[in-house]
């Protein structure tokens, strides 16, 4: 298997994931598939590549950028990356997901904060905390 069907195939994964937790209810069998199955099996991608791969990178690391330009200019770890990302931030959005439930924020209102955290992570992370911390602040002053 080409690492550019890898690539694309950990990517349709976590498109469908995304697709199912912004539109489908949020039934307990959904979030445990895409927490422990898509999740899991991007996961086992991502180690299978890393044990494989990464230490055969002569001058990688994490030291540097020159090193972590070196791990990346290898297209194993490249994807490897990839599918990291793809991995830790769908597993943040199922978290973001069933925290705004509790919430009670609107599905509506979760939508771009889950988009934001599918297309750039950390940032849809901080829109959510920032909104949670918000509704929060207002639910105490109203009490």
């Amino acid at each position: 298997m080409s690492f550019d069907t890898v690539f694309s195939a950990a990517s349709m994964l976590a498109l469908y994931g995304w697709v199912a937790l912004v539109v489908l209810p949020r039934w307990p069998a959904l979030i445990a598939f895409l927490r422990y199955g898509a999740v899991g099996l991007l996961a086992v991608t991502y180690a299978a590549l890393i044990f494989t791969h990464f230490f055969r990178i002569d001058g990688g690391g994490f030291g540097s950028i020159a090193e972590v330009r070196a791990l990346f200019s290898n297209d194993a770890v490249l994807v490897a990356g990839w599918i990291h990302y793809l991995a830790f931030d769908l597993f943040i959005g199922t978290w973001i997901a069933l925290e705004a439930d509790k919430l009670g924020i609107n599905r509506v209102l979760q939508a771009p904060i889950l988009l934001a955290t599918f297309l750039f992570g950390p940032l849809g992370l901080l829109i959510f905390v920032i909104t949670r911390a918000t509704d929060r602040a207002l639910t105490q002053r109203k009490a």
